[in-house]
């Protein structure tokens, strides 16, 4: 016969690892353990020690208003401020796949809070069951609260309701941020801030 004796503090902790056990599932099962590549690329894992901190100088002439670098490869976005004292980083969606990557130089021409959202053509082929529009402050807005539009049409710096997709490939060309961090780094942006993709 046992002489197992059920104390207060093991009634607590199991009821606790009882209660945890379905948040753990969850949890693990929000990433794929295989996400699939950008073509050939080495998939970058989710660490801290994807975010490196980087020099303007590196991907910009100069930093005029400021200039913004998005890195697809470790899902990152980082902003310099023209004052040459602000630098900002932030983990960000990138492209599903490379034919919806769009890399090169290019700057920041317009920004809209709240902004509506209106699929392209090669979106609603994909999908035919995309609406027509959604707008803006809608929860179900896939711009978020923030956009920031760039010279290449349809291709944007914004952020997302569904905080699930960032830190992965799971856009279809723009880049993507928690709504918090678009927030603050649209503040910072100015029309004509530099913007490179790589």
């Amino acid at each position: 016969m046992s002489k197992f004796r059920m104390t207060r503090r093991s009634a607590l902790l199991g009821v606790a690892s009882a209660l945890s056990a379905p948040a753990l599932v969850r949890a693990q099962s929000a990433f794929p353990v295989n996400e699939p590549p950008i073509e050939t690329q080495v998939p970058t894992r989710r660490n801290v020690s994807s975010f490196a901190q980087q020099d303007w100088q590196d991907h910009f002439a100069s930093l005029g208003v400021g200039c913004l670098l998005a890195d697809i490869t470790s899902r990152a976005v980082h902003y310099w401020g023209g004052d040459g004292v602000t630098y900002r980083l932030y983990p960000s969606s990138v492209p599903m796949s490379e034919e919806l990557t769009k890399r090169g130089h290019t700057e920041v021409v317009r920004k809209s809070e709240n902004p509506s959202w209106t699929p392209t053509a090669s979106m609603r082929e994909r999908d035919p069951s995309l609406p027509e529009r959604i707008e803006g402050g809608d929860p179900g807005n896939p711009l978020g609260t923030r956009a920031m539009y760039l010279t290449w049409p349809a291709y944007l710096v914004h952020g997302t309701h569904d905080t699930r997709k960032i830190g992965r490939q799971s856009s279809s060309g723009c880049i993507g941020l928690y709504n918090q961090h678009v927030e603050e780094l649209y503040e910072l942006v100015q029309i004509g801030t530099q913007v490179r993709l790589i």
